[in-house]
């Protein structure tokens, strides 16, 4: 299946392509090549557009551009940070099979990663208007919704345990994406604007 039936399957019929997906004899590195790599491009190619040549817009302030330097390194390290990051959400969704009465198995763990970050990943491309973040608060809570269909199926854990598995890999998640975009943001500096510039900024 090429990528952009996986990625229309996976959004919109969920339950049946879990189905699909676990029946599949994968590899690591064909997932990474064919679809983690790719996907996970989205956010940070749009998001040097969207800090350097959009700009980024701050109340009383205005709106000001990332140098494309920083908007480039901070792209590059969120991009390789996100590519070690779903590596280490599937080693935690592995070890912690058993605890749910799931079964261990790596390239199904990594699976269940990379196919419930497809909304964040798709969603990346609001970064072209950074005002519209939002947008991938909403994919984030898809993607939650998208764990807890693939878990059972993927990992075997039984349906009654599902939701406190994908609780316990939501926390996981939720502190690699916040170590991934805190490193991102040191390459990103904020300009203090001086009073009289600011009306013109806003303009």
């Amino acid at each position: 299946m090429n990528l952009v039936d996986r990625v229309k399957n996976i959004l919109l019929q969920p339950k049946s392509e879990w189905g699909v997906i676990a029946g599949e004899s994968t590899s690591v590195a064909d997932l990474y090549k064919g679809y983690i790599a790719p996907l996970a491009a989205i956010g940070p190619v749009a998001s040097i557009i969207g800090m350097s040549v959009v700009g980024i817009s701050l109340p009383f302030m205005g709106t000001f551009r990332v140098p494309l330097g920083g908007a480039i390194a901070s792209a590059v390290t969120s991009y390789a940070l996100t590519l070690v990051g779903v590596f280490i959400i599937a080693l935690i969704i592995d070890a912690l099979a058993p605890t749910f009465g799931g079964e261990k198995n790596q390239t199904q763990a990594l699976k269940v990663a990379a196919y419930a970050s497809t909304p964040s990943w798709v969603a990346g491309i609001v970064m072209l208007l950074p005002m519209l973040g939002i947008v991938g608060l909403v994919a984030a809570l898809y993607g939650l919704y998208l764990l807890y269909l693939g878990l059972p199926q993927l990992m075997k854990a039984p349906q009654e345990k599902a939701v406190a598995y994908t609780a316990v890999i939501v926390v996981v998640a939720i502190v690699v994406m916040m170590v991934v975009g805190g490193l991102s943001n040191l390459f990103i500096t904020t300009p203090t604007l001086p009073i009289g510039e600011m009306g013109a900024g806003m303009r």
